[in-house]
């Protein structure tokens, strides 16, 4: 009998194997085939295992409720970050998808689920089978989302907040190419506006420079005409009447009458009623003597005095030219009519300022003298000067220029010839101190320390006034015997039946007039002579009835003692 091997039970033919039968041969053996090893194999492994217990339908629907949850959990969180990162706005949830299940009615096996791919910003709600691996994967998605959402977000921001820089750098810069184009603007106004300035300027200086050569043009031609006038009187006077065609062709030419220059012209002839210079200036000086003692007469007073002087006639006379001839109306200066004196007269009393001051003076007793209050009245006499009535008058430019001519030193002449004769000089000195009351200023400035009687003190005043004395022409003198000794012992002497000339001295010896008459042979007093017109003297006295006045005589006049005859030229 041979011995058996061991016989090796695999899982095949455990499996395979009725119960309780275990010499059966397996499945699929030859017979009289030798019987070979079994190997389990991990297919066979799990097929013998028992299958595994088929869970409930209820839990198994319990379990899809839950991974349906989650996945609306996820999908609301999700949205809720989109939400966030979108700025607020609140988005729509998303619609889980549906699965539809295999099988007629009663049957609880699921079948293959009908889906779509799920559309952005939506929950992937794949079937539970996936795992948690789903609901990670879509939370990742969710939380990448939103960080690129912010990401994006803030790099948005930070190109609109560069954009804004940039726009308000841009901003500021053309701001400030605004400003300095106004700053150009304004420059360029202002220089422009100083250019005009400039401009006017130039344009008023050479309007001025025009109306000044005008003037001399015509001040030239006056002159010319004046010397004609006297080369005719010459000619005439030789026989020489062809030079008359001459003058005749110079006086034809208007422009000189018309103009402020006709004043030269106004000799007093040419009209009935005109009048000449001269016998205007002592209509008005006698009018402001008359002004003057009115003021002295109207209160008691001790002593009275007068300070200052009006105005001298030149400039009176030249002011009147030029404001009358030169003016809008243009009215004629070259004869001196009613109505012409009448506008020369305003002028006179424009030009002449006079107030009035009273006060009283303590003397202390002295000796025998008792103490005693002395009441004084000082009358102020202020000349306005020519400058001051260009503005008084406000005058043209070419008013102005008249009037600069008309006062030109080289016309002083013409002034005195016209006014005062060929001794005008200290004749119109003499006028200037008219209305004088007491002559402190004439005593005093002789030396005297009171007042002394001061007729011959004023004539010699008046000659210093005018360089006289010094040149040797008057003598300074303040008694009337040692003036006339003095033009006597020269020469220059003429008795009281002669015809003066304007700037002789007149000596006077009075008939029976207080303590020096009757007459004696001896000068009682003395003056200066203003003209002599129509037989008529006219003079200008210091002294008479302790003033400086203005005074009348007829030639020969039986109390004119003589006449000093300076020698002026």
């Amino acid at each position: 009998m041979r011995s058996e091997l061991p016989k090796i039970k695999t899982r095949d033919a455990v499996t395979s194997a009725p119960s309780g039968d275990s010499t059966a041969p397996p499945a699929g053996h030859r017979p009289g085939a030798p019987d070979r090893l079994a190997i389990k194999t991990r297919e066979a492994c799990i097929q013998g295992q028992p299958a595994p217990e088929q869970p409930p339908q209820a839990l198994v629907q319990g379990r899809q409720e839950f991974v349906r949850e989650r996945g609306r959990a996820a999908a609301m969180k999700r949205a809720e970050g989109q939400r966030m990162a979108n700025g607020g706005e609140t988005a729509s949830p998303p619609t889980p998808s549906r699965r539809r299940y295999a099988g007629g009615q009663g049957q609880h096996t699921p079948a293959q689920a009908v889906r779509r791919p799920p559309s952005p910003g939506e929950p992937d709600t794949r079937p539970v089978r996936e795992g948690g691996r789903t609901i990670i994967k879509t939370a990742r998605s969710g939380r990448k989302t939103t960080e690129r959402t912010i990401r994006q977000t803030i790099k948005t921001v930070d190109r609109s907040s560069r954009k804004a820089i940039k726009t308000t750098q841009r901003t500021a810069k053309t701001a400030q190419q605004t400003v300095k184009t106004a700053q150009k603007s304004a420059q360029a106004t202002v220089k422009a506006t100083q250019r005009a300035v400039q401009t006017a300027r130039a344009t008023a200086k050479a309007a001025a420079a025009t109306a000044k050569a005008t003037a001399k043009a015509t001040v030239a031609a006056i002159k010319a005409a004046i010397a004609a006038m006297q080369e005719l009187i010459a000619a005439i006077a030789a026989g020489g009447w062809v030079v008359l065609v001459v003058v005749l062709v110079i006086c034809m030419i208007g422009l000189l009458i018309a103009s402020p220059f006709g004043i030269f012209f106004s000799d007093g002839g040419g009209s009935p009623d005109a009048v000449s210079p001269t016998a205007v200036i002592a209509q008005i000086n006698s009018e402001y003597a008359d002004r003057l003692s009115a003021l002295q007469t109207g209160g008691t007073y001790d002593r009275v005095e007068i300070q200052g002087g009006p105005p001298s006639w030149p400039d009176v006379f030249a002011v009147f030219a030029a404001k009358t001839a030169g003016g809008a109306d243009g009215a004629q200066v070259s004869v001196l009519d009613t109505a012409t004196v009448e506008k020369l007269r305003t002028v006179f009393w424009d030009m002449t300022k006079i107030t009035t001051a009273e006060s009283e003076v303590e003397h202390p007793a002295e000796g025998d003298t008792a103490a005693w209050t002395e009441k004084v009245l000082t009358i102020t006499v202020t000349p306005r000067t020519p400058d001051d009535m260009r503005v008084f008058y406000a005058f043209t430019d070419q008013q102005n220029a008249a009037l600069d001519e008309l006062l030109a030193a080289a016309n002083r002449e013409m002034w005195n010839t016209l006014l005062y004769g060929s001794s005008g000089e200290i004749v119109a000195v003499a006028l200037s101190q008219v209305g004088n009351v007491g002559g402190q200023p004439y005593w005093s400035w002789y030396g005297f320390n009171s007042r002394v009687e001061w007729c011959a003190c004023f004539v010699s005043w008046c000659a210093n006034e005018c360089g006289y004395i010094d040149a040797g022409v008057i003598p300074k003198f303040a008694g009337c015997t040692g003036g006339s000794n003095w033009f006597k012992d020269r020469g220059q002497w003429q008795d009281g039946d002669y015809e003066p000339r304007p700037g002789d001295l007149i000596f006077f010896d009075w008939d029976n007039k207080g303590s020096s008459g009757p007459q004696d042979d001896v000068p009682d007093h003395v003056g200066i002579v203003e003209r002599v017109e129509n037989g008529v003297v006219y003079t200008v006295e210091g002294n008479t009835s302790d003033s400086c006045r203005q005074r009348s005589y007829s030639v020969g006049h039986y109390e004119i003692w003589g006449y000093g005859c300076p020698i002026y030229n």
